[in-house]
């Protein structure tokens, strides 16, 4: 009598396809975390308040929010690798775009290179993540995909590695006390000198990318393809969106890298309130990147016991106290506090992602996973309203107090409120599903 064995997360015979995949976690890691200090940077350089800097952010996160659907029509269409190749390309050019933007010290020209950057960006996750949950049985789905999302954070500690020693260690806008006072010609010198600081990185990745391209436009991998028999948009987000466990990862998506970004990019103008420079805060968000690395290990650990939503309210609910922590606690300890949020944000993304494809069929997936990838619009839109919460007395990050508590501080309840509504979804998840599919 044969005994019947549990499916291997990964297949052998899908190894080297899963690991190709897998490494271009690691290449929009780099990216996110390369662009997050570039905020502050922007700002000392060229003199913009918080929320002004905030634009880096909205060309960034709304170049996912433009190109998901039309990536995820391309792939439907064509195949997996030509969406790769595509953001590939994409990619490079938007980096590659760096170099004419400091020729002219344009702020609006870096956040053309930014948009179009993650234009390849969306391709590669439209592309990617719904790749790798079709790698295998679907009962694994969430927990293959926690496990290529945990090459992820070692592209964001690279990049972040890369804008410490290589961006914010070498402006010397950041190094003058009052920037803004010395004459116009001294400033202009230091103008000029930072922005091509902030431009090398960005031509180097764009170069680096080009490679990654070439190798793998020259390897086979299985891909799926589309035969062209298949519904209208319409006709499938109509479906979709009929579909609350996916509706509501949708909107908790939006949540989620609305709260990611804000407790990411703002960690500088937070450590700048208690008299941090922006290098010395690089390292508090080394710590939290390595935190948010240990935190996937563990939760995609952890999905072997337990179900994807009670895991969800468990992790999303610890998040939204450590940034309660950031809200009322004076001095380091806030700044403590702040940095352990990324062990928790650790698994949400690719478990929210998860549950919400979870069950869809193969063409509703790749639509679906174009709405999820549009989610990261929250990325761009909720900083921008915690930037403008920070700048509500003035350009500074300690202009007035509310109760005793900074406007820095009080900014933190947006991403509070994000985690309550994540937690609530994961319970949600957890009773009507989980439990429900063991009765």
């Amino acid at each position: 009598m044969n005994k019947t064995q549990a499916a291997p997360v990964v297949p052998k015979k899908l190894l080297l396809p899963f690991i190709l995949v897998t490494s271009l976690f690691a290449l929009w890691g780099f990216a996110n975390a390369v662009t997050d200090p570039m905020v502050q940077a922007f700002k000392k350089v060229l003199e913009l308040s918080n929320s002004q800097a905030a634009w880096v952010q909205m060309a960034f996160y709304g170049g996912y929010f433009c190109m998901a659907l039309p990536a995820a029509l391309f792939v439907r269409k064509f195949s997996y690798k030509s969406g790769v190749l595509v953001g590939l390309t994409l990619y490079a050019g938007g980096a590659l775009l760096f170099y004419p933007a400091a020729t002219t010290g344009l702020f609006w020209f870096f956040c053309l290179g930014l948009y179009i950057l993650t234009f390849g960006l969306a391709f590669l996750e439209t592309t990617a993540n719904p790749y790798i949950m079709a790698m295998g049985d679907q009962k694994s789905a969430t927990q293959r995909l926690n496990l290529a999302q945990a090459f992820n954070p070692v592209g964001l500690i690279v990049g972040l590695l890369v804008a410490k020693f290589f961006v914010l260690d070498l402006l010397q806008s950041d190094d003058v006390e009052n920037f803004s006072a010395l004459p116009e010609a001294q400033k202009l010198l230091i103008k000029s000198a930072d922005l091509m600081v902030i431009r090398n990185p960005y031509v180097i990745l764009g170069l680096v990318v080009l490679a990654i391209l070439v190798l793998i436009a020259v390897n086979k991998m299985p891909q799926a393809k589309g035969d062209g028999s298949i519904p209208s948009i319409k006709d499938t987000f109509s479906e979709l969106f009929q579909n609350k466990k996916y509706a509501l990862g949708v909107f908790s998506l939006v949540l989620y890298m609305g709260a990611q970004i804000g407790c990411w990019t703002y960690i500088y103008q937070y450590a700048e309130a208690k008299g941090i420079s922006s290098s010395t805060a690089a390292n508090y968000q080394l710590v939290a990147f390595i935190l948010f690395t240990v935190g996937r290990a563990i939760g995609t650990y952890m999905l072997k016991f337990m179900s994807s939503g009670k895991l969800l309210f468990c992790f999303s609910g610890l998040g939204g106290l450590f940034a309660l922590g950031a809200v009322i606690l004076e001095g380091h300890a806030g700044l403590y506090s702040l940095v352990l949020v990324s062990l928790f944000l650790s698994v949400m993304f690719p478990t929210i992602y998860g549950i919400a494809l979870e069950g869809l069929k193969e063409d509703q997936a790749k639509i679906g996973a174009a709405g999820l990838v549009m989610a990261i619009v929250g990325g761009a839109l909720l900083p921008k309203l915690q930037g403008m919460i920070i700048d509500f007395g003035g350009v500074g990050v300690n202009d007035i107090t509310v109760l005793g508590l900074s406007e820095m501080n009080l900014s933190f309840l947006l991403p509070v409120s994000c985690f309550t509504i994540i937690a609530i979804y994961g319970i949600w998840i957890h009773r009507k599903h989980n439990i429900a599919e063991t009765l």
